[in-house]
């Protein structure tokens, strides 16, 4: 079973770029998608297309239009498709979307960015601590979880182009790596990881100063899965030659 999570920055903006025909060769069967910035009205002449390719889709938009949001693909029915995590102000902005299937669940998951300052910094903080609780409940139920999304955040100086410089960035601060390292620990495998020890590899690279021909990047989009799925797993890798947005998608083959 193959599945990409993509940050597309805009759904609209990807179908423009041929995201559809991406999408077709790269066939996976279950794809997690986070900040749509759309509702699916507003792509609705995309939505027979996606379906011609076998796709069943769960659309999350926040309630802000042109803003965040998540969505879930697949091939395979759920059994089951959870709108948000019981969290008004993160449901608000569309920013968790679950698919349940037989032996595991899926999340779509779009992590609050604080770069804009320090109110969205605190939110922030603030989901961070609340997902862990939230993820925590969830595993008694359903403890075959594989997380997916932007959860910007680099874990290791290996998931930065320069540790030293951004040790001050939203994104690579103590206190945000501490809590990735914690979620991880509590039960998860960072499943790029598991297969791809070595450097150099990024996920979202900056618009400016041609930072992606340089690969001047940071890892920040993952599928996490839990401990209980590691002897499932069989590759992950970065697709970094799509270029549909400032991420790149991320794949995790699995067998359950």
């Amino acid at each position: 079973m193959k599945l990409i999570t993509y940050n597309v920055n805009g759904i609209r903006s990807a179908l423009s770029k041929d995201w559809l025909t991406w999408l077709e060769a790269a066939n996976p069967d279950i794809v997690c998608l986070q900040e749509i910035k759309a509702s699916p009205d507003q792509i609705i002449t995309a939505l027979p297309l996606l379906e011609k390719l076998g796709y069943e889709h769960y659309w999350y938009p926040a309630q802000k239009k042109g803003y965040s949001g998540t969505a879930i693909l697949s091939k395979i029915s759920p059994t089951h498709v959870e709108y948000g995590c019981g969290d008004c102000d993160y449901d608000f902005e569309g920013r968790v979307l679950r698919a349940d299937f037989e032996g595991f669940s899926v999340l779509s998951t779009y992590f609050p960015s604080g770069s804009s300052g320090d109110l969205r910094q605190a939110f922030k903080y603030r989901f961070l601590k609340d997902f862990q609780v939230y993820i925590d409940q969830l595993k008694l139920s359903r403890p075959n979880l594989i997380i997916s999304g932007d959860y910007n955040i680099c874990h290791k100086p290996i998931d930065i182009h320069n540790p030293k410089s951004n040790a001050n960035s939203s994104g690579f601060l103590p206190e945000e790596r501490e809590w990735m390292e914690n979620f991880i620990n509590a039960g998860f495998v960072d499943t790029f990881r598991e297969f791809n020890p070595d450097p150099h590899h990024y996920t979202w690279w900056s618009f400016r100063a041609g930072a992606r021909a340089k690969n001047l990047g940071w890892r920040i989009d993952y599928n996490l899965a839990s401990e209980g799925l590691r002897s499932a797993l069989k590759r992950s890798s970065i697709l970094s030659q799509a270029i549909h947005s400032d991420h790149c998608p991320v794949l995790v083959e699995f067998d359950i």
